[in-house]
């Protein structure tokens, strides 16, 4: 059957974790692609699976549901790539203009970064308590899809966007790239995939 695959991340170890979107007759899953190529089933009964990242000590595993409006952490076994004991750590409100939590990445300091589809924004979550420290608007742009650290030394993030969607007409910088610069904020390196092929 056909399967649309959304958010695709990489662990500390190189394995790949990778979400699905529901589809009619099914919900969302989550996929671990280990490095040897086996496929196994982690999540299932998901709404919308979309943004993943891991607390600085790499013990823990953020994991969103857009559709339920949350972000849970998970304790995270970095030899087996096994989750467990999740719960949910932020809840969106469902609220008008609130939106929903997208893409994700975590800082230096462990605060989470969350891309808000429908909010024209990013929110900063402090990643002791989950509460929202702030957010940054992203101007003339509805649905903030993802977010990632760049540039030679972290400082800079790189926001995507989307055009297309119903609720993003009129908006005229729609799927544009942005650039967003923090003073004090620093990410780091996202990992890489080392699955073989072949």
């Amino acid at each position: 059957r056909e399967t649309r695959f959304n958010d695709v991340f990489a662990d500390p170890e190189g394995r790949v974790f990778c979400g699905t979107m529901p589809a009619p007759d099914r919900p969302g899953r989550l996929y671990r692609l280990d490095t040897d190529g086996n496929l196994t089933i982690v999540l299932e009964g998901i709404g919308c699976s979309n943004g993943m990242g891991f607390t600085p000590d790499g013990r823990q595993m953020y994991y969103t549901d857009s559709a339920a409006k949350t972000i849970t952490r998970f304790a995270y076994d970095r030899a087996t790539g096994k989750l467990s004991d999740g719960a949910v750590f932020i809840t969106v409100p469902r609220s008008p203009g609130e939106g929903s939590p997208d893409g994700m990445t975590v800082d230096a300091d462990g605060n989470l970064w969350s891309a808000r589809w429908g909010g024209g924004c990013l929110v900063r979550y402090s990643g002791e308590t989950g509460e929202e420290i702030d957010r940054i608007a992203i101007p003339r742009v509805n649905e903030v899809s993802s977010v990632s650290f760049g540039g030679p030394d972290y400082t800079q993030m790189y926001v995507t966007t989307a055009s297309g969607h119903k609720k993003g007409a009129g908006k005229e910088d729609a799927g544009a790239l942005f650039r967003v610069t923090v003073p004090g904020v620093r990410g780091v390196p996202e990992f890489v995939s080392r699955v073989r092929t072949r």
